[in-house]
């Protein structure tokens, strides 16, 4: 039977991530002490973090997964700039008066859940419909999965868990940009668009070739079809503003900008759009956190935390940022794609190789000692092939480890808490 760490057995990581959870919800139910708990909470977690720096035996792994985790960290960025300028198109193309007259779809999950506020217990509503989880939680809480390696509660390393989660964070981001810009349909939030985009009112000259005169009548409708040809004449078209932004010039078609300003800064306040945005990105994030956790850590916390995304994609659904069928697709496209880079994922298999191979040379010797019943003997080669699976190089390198393992720890506690900056509004 596998021997686990103590820190799992004992449920360590779980309790930290549900007072994570809890403690952060305080912001909702009492500030005074929510401004009090969770900076201790944050200090102490990294004190004790930081104290297990020194007796982490796993550095020169961690040194092995630096490089694909730095790679996939500008592949994701790479995907979240391609996303950002989809979701701004998707919006702007159309036009405001596109989004403002345009009625949302009809979506029976809406329904549903409207139904079960009539018929469901007040205090379970109230549940239901409470802030409990973002996505700025989810984040986080496979930071602390990540970080748990300190304390041999998940497998070594630590940064290449990370970075399979960048790269299939990445690829779900890209298949989720392709996917909404090839149809546009319409907000649950009619007012969105408006209040958040400051874009034209009227439709993008394509948009008024290409769409605009087939959108309603039938009988366009029916020749564009048979013809196969945008036959209808729709005189001069509408220009748009076109600022001076050089070689990205090209962009100003797909951004449509009204006022002069980079297009960098453009595509740093699309935040989630204004149109549907098939799937789900918040959704993505939250069973991505899922599926790590589950796979690394398991146990009762991974139970706590799908039911933390059961919440909330119910409540993306109440609140119409997404229809049903957003959240119902990023559940099974996480899922999927976690699974599909485990396959390809190259974690461990260095370590794996040179514990076989060390398991090869000593096989006689193991199967001698078992047929004596010279069980120190036996766990003596099976120390060896645990060791085996260590660098063997640390003796050389101590220092450079050790910088190493400073800048890792500096760098990670720095990104925690840009990202819990810059999600803690979702």
């Amino acid at each position: 039977m596998r021997h686990l760490p103590a820190a799992r057995t004992t449920g360590g990581l779980g309790v930290a991530a549900m007072s994570y959870v809890a403690v952060d919800y305080l912001r909702h139910l009492s500030p005074t002490w929510h401004e009090r708990l969770q900076p201790a909470l944050w200090s102490v977690l990294a004190l004790i973090a930081i104290s297990r720096v020194p007796f982490y035996r796993h550095w020169s792994s961690e040194v092995r997964a630096a490089i694909p985790f730095v790679a996939s960290m500008f592949f994701m960025l790479a995907c979240l700039l391609f996303e950002a300028l989809c979701v701004r198109f998707a919006t702007a193309v159309l036009g405001l008066d596109w989004h403002r007259d345009t009625s949302p779809l009809p979506d029976t999950g809406q329904w549903l859940l409207l139904s079960l506020n009539e018929k469901l217990p007040e205090p379970l509503v109230e549940i239901l419909r409470a802030h409990i989880i973002g996505l700025h939680h989810f984040l986080m809480l496979f930071m602390m999965l990540a970080f748990s390696v300190l304390f041999d509660s998940v497998e070594a390393p630590g940064l290449g868990l990370g970075a399979r989660y960048m790269f299939t964070m990445a690829i779900g981001r890209f298949l989720r940009a392709i996917t909404f810009v090839s149809t546009i349909l319409p907000s649950a939030r009619p007012w969105c668009a408006a209040a958040r985009f400051s874009v034209p009112t009227y439709p993008h000259h394509w948009a008024q070739k290409y769409y605009v005169p087939y959108a309603s009548d039938a009988n366009a409708i029916r020749q564009i079809i048979q013809w196969d040809i945008a036959y209808a004449n729709t005189g001069e078209y509408q220009g748009d503003y076109r600022p001076d932004w050089g070689s990205m010039s090209f962009l100003i078609d797909f951004l449509r900008p009204t006022t002069q300003g980079s297009w960098y800064s453009l595509l740093k306040k699309a935040g989630g759009g204004c149109n549907d945005l098939i799937y789900s990105g918040h959704m993505l994030v939250a069973v991505l956190t899922a599926m790590a956790w589950t796979e690394a850590y398991g146990g009762f916390s991974s139970a706590f935390i799908w039911l933390l995304v059961l919440h909330s994609a119910q409540r993306e659904i109440r609140e119409r940022h997404h229809y049903t069928v957003d959240c119902i697709v990023a559940i099974y496209v996480g899922i999927l794609l976690w699974k599909v880079t485990g396959y390809i994922w190259p974690t461990k298999d260095v370590t794996k190789s040179r514990k076989l191979l060390k398991l090869e040379k000593i096989q006689s010797r193991l199967v001698q000692a078992a047929k004596d019943s010279d069980m120190d003997e036996v766990r003596e080669l099976l120390k060896e092939v645990e060791l085996s699976g260590q660098e063997s190089r640390n003796k050389g390198q101590s220092k450079s480890i050790w910088l190493f393992a400073c800048v890792t720890i500096f760098s990670a506690l720095t990104i925690v808490l840009l990202a819990f900056t810059l999600t803690s509004d979702g």
